[in-house]
């Protein structure tokens, strides 16, 4: 199962990529990256639990995966304010 798990995290990863690498605008751009945050690091997550039960290594993923997603909220909001400010602008 923790096999499984692991090899969902690697396609959202891969899936992730791709629409990246696929998409024109930065705001879609923005997604993929979110998307990759969130669904890799919460199977990776649910996988560590089903290793270790709640461990010590366990907690720090957890905590791990919280952080990261607090920092890519505020940096999501960052970047997605700075696109808007340069279209504004006219530079695209």
């Amino acid at each position: 199962m923790i096999a499984v798990l692991l090899t969902i995290a690697v396609a959202c990863v891969w899936l992730g990529s791709f629409g990246f690498a696929r998409f024109g605008s930065a705001y879609d751009r923005l997604h993929c990256v979110t998307f990759v945050a969130v669904t890799g690091g919460f199977f990776v997550v649910v996988a560590a639990f089903l290793a270790d039960g709640v461990s010590d290594r366990a907690l720090k993923v957890l905590l791990f995966f919280l952080l990261t997603l607090a920092n890519g909220a505020a940096v999501a909001h960052a970047t997605g304010r700075a696109v808007m400010r340069r279209t504004e602008d006219g530079a695209e």
